[in-house]
């Protein structure tokens, strides 16, 4: 391939001058067209660590450096830049290629790497909301990014199926249950049962009853002891629960690997807790078991200034103060940090990753920099290195209002419901602009439109900020929306069923025009866009790069005539482009999780 293979070349020329210097140190990356097609700024980092003349060390290199076929000769520029226009004839021989390939213009990592990704984790007996379809459309995204680019990809659903609330879904199941609700709505019966029962039992609130309180902590003594008519209960819950979450992923075309949950690592618990003990990692306090700073427990008054110390927190009085993370709580129970620390053992052990992606939002960043810390003091592979911990955060998703999303009674906002609406909405769009369709086909493409349009919507912000959820914008055929992409997509379809034998695809092609040229440098960059994104983590690069080829692939439309071009062989190159410019859409959009159409 013709950017894997300038590279390589570069990198032989950098090797002649600078022998000391590593491969991966020198990078290409697209740049402004008034400079050319590719630059390298490599040069500059490596002059500086050497104390070399950066422009001398570019115009050395540039000497070495033999690029026939491939571009003319680089430019020394600016400080040391070294510039690089593609040959036409290379470029269009590449896009030629491109339209036999099974994964155009993306090269398989040439080490890869096997990555866990924990995403989604809904809590059993509770519906899904809104929040859900950013840790499940972001995790979903990653892995289908990291396994397109050749890694061994992992994806483990974490549920939230353990713990306290079971006690209080317990008896309210036995004591308040509706049968008919259940039947009709499983996770909604669940949910009025925990708001119910969970309300009397809170000592904060009025109706407060504590013979229930201490009757929900016997119902969840008893599960936790292994009572066969409550673990019965409990296997009932997380039936029905898995069915509807089944149904939402059936929907969003989310699939994993493992769906191990809270649960599964609860017979390990006392083992981690004793060992994070017999380890001198943690410590008893005050009839509980918490990790705290350093693990050696020094006077507080003697201890140096932390930097980032995730056990540390400064207090009213400004001075530093122990921010101890628990393991295991006075009354001998558990928690999420316990769990947490057994799932990492427990993937390191199995699976020997190279580095596990929690997607979780940004409000459990301090649990994960905690989590991180002790896994470092605990275990060898995460310590040295071998297994890299990432915390993959995000923000919130906003009304109208920039406050989280709710619905008008101010509750939570059902994911089920959103999708529901979406496709909807898409309908009646797609009705208005084609009444004549068959009800089944203008069903079938409003459940494509309506769900990418939530998918990408979600995706498209940096993953980091909050942002907006609005149906106008989400549903535009304009602007930067996942309608406006699949149509593009269409677009590219179109050429095949109306030009036919009159225009060919995969025949050479030619770059006669400035539209043509550009498109074809952009679809050179796909591979480079699918990298950018895997190494940050944020599939919103990969989105910038699809707008921006379905962009300059409407001036292509615009400007280069296809199926009326001015001769065969024009036509047919043009057809190619076409060709593949819709595999490199239809590409890049699955990497997101989001189906293309034919026609629209």
């Amino acid at each position: 391939m013709l950017l894997p293979e300038l590279l390589s070349r570069l990198r032989a020329a950098v090797a002649a001058v600078l022998p000391d210097a590593a491969p991966d140190e020198v990078v290409l990356r697209p740049c402004e067209p008034r400079f050319g097609d590719y630059q390298c700024t490599s040069l500059m980092t490596l002059a500086k660590a050497r104390k070399l003349n950066p422009r001398q060390l570019a115009a050395d290199v540039a000497a070495r450096l033999d690029v026939a076929g491939l571009c003319g000769p680089p430019e020394v520029a600016g400080a040391g830049f070294l510039n690089f226009r593609l040959a036409d004839a290379a470029l269009a021989a590449e896009v030629t290629a491109a339209a036999a390939a099974a994964h155009p213009f993306v090269t398989p990592a040439a080490a890869p790497r096997t990555l866990v990704v924990d995403f989604s984790a809904p809590n059993v007996a509770k519906p899904m909301h809104i929040g859900h379809i950013r840790s499940t459309g972001l995790g979903d995204a990653l892995a289908r990014l990291l396994r397109r680019l050749g890694h061994r990809v992992i994806t483990d659903n974490h549920l939230g199926d353990w713990g306290t609330q079971f006690g209080i879904l317990l008896l309210g199941w036995k004591t308040r249950l509706d049968r008919a609700a259940l039947d009709a709505d499983p996770l909604a019966e669940l949910e009025r049962l925990y708001k119910q029962v969970n309300g009397l039992c809170d000592p904060d609130q009025p109706g407060f009853d504590p013979v229930l309180r201490e009757a929900a902590k016997a119902e969840l003594v008893k599960l936790q002891a292994g009572d066969a008519e409550n673990l019965a209960l409990w296997r009932e819950m997380q039936a029905l629960s898995q069915a509807q979450f089944d149904a939402v992923y059936a929907r969003l075309g989310v699939a994993f690997d493992h769906t191990l949950g809270e649960s599964f690592y609860n017979p390990w618990l006392p083992e981690v807790v004793a060992d994070l003990l017999a380890r001198g990692i943690a410590r008893r306090s005050q009839d509980a078991v918490a990790v705290f700073s350093d693990g050696v427990f020094p006077d507080p008054a003697t201890r140096p200034e932390p930097k980032n110390d995730p056990f540390l927190v400064r207090n009213k009085d400004g001075e530093w103060a122990d921010l101890p993370a628990l393991i295991q709580k006075s009354d001998g129970g558990f928690n999420y940090m316990t769990t947490d620390l057994a799932t990492i053992r427990h993937r390191v052990r199995t699976w020997r990753p190279d580095e596990i992606v929690y997607v979780v939002d940004d409000r459990q960043a301090a649990h994960f920099r905690q989590l991180f810390a002790i896994a470092a003091r605990w275990l060898p592979a995460v310590a040295d290195g071998r297994t890299r911990l990432t915390h993959v955060g995000f923000g919130k998703i906003c009304g109208p209002d920039g406050k989280p999303l709710k619905t008008r009674a101010g509750g939570t906002v059902k994911l089920a419901d959103v999708l529901d609406e979406a496709e909807e909405r898409a309908l009646a769009i797609v009705t208005a602009k084609n009444p004549d369709l068959p009800e089944a086909e203008r069903r079938a493409i409003a459940r494509v439109v309506g769900l990418g349009a939530v998918k990408y919507a979600d995706l498209l912000p940096n993953r980091t900020s909050d942002y907006v959820f609005d149906w106008e914008k989400m549903l535009a055929l304009q602007g930067n929306t996942a309608p406006y992409l699949q149509y593009a997509y269409a677009r590219t379809r179109s050429i095949r069923r109306k030009g036919g034998a009159e225009a060919p695809a995969g025949g050479p092609v030619t770059l006669g025009e400035p539209a043509e040229r550009a498109l074809a440098r952009h679809l050179l960059n796909f591979g480079s866009a699918l990298e950018a994104a895997a190494a940050e983590f944020r599939p919103n690069l990969l989105g910038s790069y699809l707008y921006e080829l379905a962009g300059l692939f409407a001036q292509f439309w615009e400007g280069c005539p296809v199926l009326k071009a001015p001769d065969a062989a024009t036509r047919a190159s043009r057809a190619t482009i076409c060709e593949v410019t819709g595999a490199v859409l239809r590409e890049g959009l699955g990497v997101l999780g989001i189906e293309v159409l034919e026609r629209m």
